[in-house]
């Protein structure tokens, strides 16, 4: 299937109506040609877990681990997330885990350099809306976090910012149902941070929001 046209962004027409669980997604995913990010990107990366998973973890996109090996949150922040969660009283292993969008988004400065993330735009978090609406449907979590603020806008509209709203209990429709929601950070950010002890620690005491309301 050829590739949508530039003012026509969406993965609607390669994401399979009525499928009957992730597994068939997950195929369909591997072929979307929905936006250029595409083009570049190792592979689709699609969610992780099980259907039966009671929350759903939310980040922005693969990292360049991630597009490598396929599988999403298996670089450091990933390592940094199931810590936090353990640590906050959630099973890091029975979490459904995935991206806003499912294809890494990169700079090079030059050919054979380290590839550098770039935050995905609007545009392409929408184009990728229709496979997140997609999981939500096949998995339908008690719960859905939030990390980072392309999620939060993926999932809430662009007016979001995780700022006002971390560590809080949320109640939105999202894609036709009514959802619970607790933003948070993206653990990304916290190993960015000049102060990483203080931003873990606001990452754990916001995800213990999360295990109280699971509980």
């Amino acid at each position: 299937m050829k590739s949508a046209p530039e003012d026509q962004y969406t993965a609607e027409p390669f994401v399979p109506a009525g499928a009957p669980d992730l597994d068939a997604l997950r195929r369909a995913a591997a072929g979307c040609r929905g936006c250029p990010l595409y083009r570049d990107a190792t592979q689709t990366v699609f969610g992780a877990g099980g259907a039966d998973a009671r929350v759903m973890l939310v980040g922005e996109q693969p990292g360049d681990r991630e597009d490598r090996e396929g599988r999403p949150f298996v670089g450091p922040a990933g390592k940094l997330l199931d810590r936090a969660l353990a640590e906050a009283g959630i099973d890091p292993g029975e979490a459904y885990v995935t991206n806003a969008v499912k294809h890494f988004l990169f700079t090079r400065a030059e050919p054979r350099k380290r590839r550098i993330h770039k935050a995905p735009s609007l545009r392409e978090t929408s184009a990728c809306g229709p496979w997140l609406a997609a999981e939500l449907a096949l998995v339908g979590p008690e719960l859905i976090v939030v990390l980072g603020a392309t999620a939060g806008k993926a999932l809430l509209g662009s007016s979001f910012r995780v700022g006002e709203v971390r560590g809080t209990v949320l109640e939105r429709e999202i894609h036709g149902h009514p959802e619970r929601l607790v933003p948070t950070v993206h653990p990304s950010s916290v190993l960015r941070a000049d102060d990483r002890e203080e931003a873990y620690a606001g990452l754990v005491a916001d995800l213990k929001v999360a295990a109280r309301v699971l509980a």
